[in-house]
């Protein structure tokens, strides 16, 4: 196995269904017709049912229950319906591997972590927290396709890791030729997320430069800050868990004050454990 075998093995995986392709590829667009997108969800029942569940959670504290797409649109807006949309498609896109040695409620709480991370960032970025929540959501996808489709290889990375107390690419790399951040962007474009999207699976580790003063921050920039953090407020309680290198330009771009750095580490905390009753699978 090399790591053409890898990138063969995604573009193996199944589509994601077609509303939620469109509903990704207009994550940048104002001018929607959230009519004719609820109707599109409403044709898949699997996604329809897992999504009005969600909103009808207490996170969103409904006065009374929603029981269409339309209804739930209306009331929590289209862009959370589109990040809820999302996050029940992928989240089922996988089926857990014991084999592999991932702990998937693990996995999916950093996930959901570096997706409630990015979004208190985002307003510092001058990024839509919506796009934010999704990117921090998908960035970690490799590391589903490494456990799910190559199990044996992937619980050799995780001895590795152990053996020599280093990063899980790192580990990745000695073991596929790869790590998750390539893997999950082969996925990201087989997938066609948008390009931004894209960007961000591929880029979370290593911050692309610092915009210039004044505009906003890319979104990998911030999905790469959000995954640092996450790890560093220690959200999801991983065992052994290590702080990835966080990129010292990226965090002095963001400008924040001591007090501003408080509330967006409290904030982070008490809205992830709020996601996590709703999105853990």
């Amino acid at each position: 196995m090399n790591a053409d075998d890898v990138i063969r093995a995604v573009h193996d995986l199944p589509s994601l269904p077609a509303v939620v392709s469109e509903l990704l590829a207009s994550i940048d667009q104002e001018d929607l017709d959230a009519h004719a997108l609820a109707t599109r969800i409403t044709l898949d029942q699997a996604l329809t049912a897992k999504t009005l569940r969600l909103a009808n959670s207490s996170f969103y504290g409904m006065p009374s229950k929603v029981t269409t797409i339309q209804q739930a649109i209306s009331v929590l807006g289209f862009h959370s319906i589109r990040t809820l949309v999302t996050a029940c498609a992928v989240t089922g896109s996988f089926q857990p591997a014991p084999a592999s040695g991932l702990d998937f409620n693990v996995f999916w709480r950093h996930a959901i972590a570096s997706a409630v991370c990015a979004r208190v960032l985002a307003p510092h970025c001058r990024i839509s927290p919506d796009t934010a929540f999704t990117a921090g959501l998908l960035h970690d996808l490799g590391t589903l396709v490494l456990a799910t489709r190559y199990p044996a290889q992937y619980q050799q990375a995780v001895a590795y890791q152990r053996q020599h107390d280093c990063m899980d690419a790192t580990a990745q790399q000695a073991v596929f030729g790869l790590d998750h951040a390539a893997v999950g962007a082969a996925l990201a474009a087989h997938w066609k997320f948008p390009p931004a999207i894209q960007a961000a699976v591929a880029h979370h580790h290593q911050a692309p430069p610092p915009a210039p003063p004044g505009t906003a921050l890319p979104l990998a920039t911030l999905v790469h800050l959000a995954n640092a953090l996450a790890h560093a407020l220690d959200l999801a309680e991983q065992d052994d868990d290590q702080a990835p290198p966080l990129s010292l330009p990226a965090w002095q771009a963001l400008d924040l004050s001591t007090v501003a750095c408080a509330r967006t580490f409290q904030e982070s905390e008490k809205m992830y454990h709020d996601m996590c009753q709703m999105l853990t699978p």
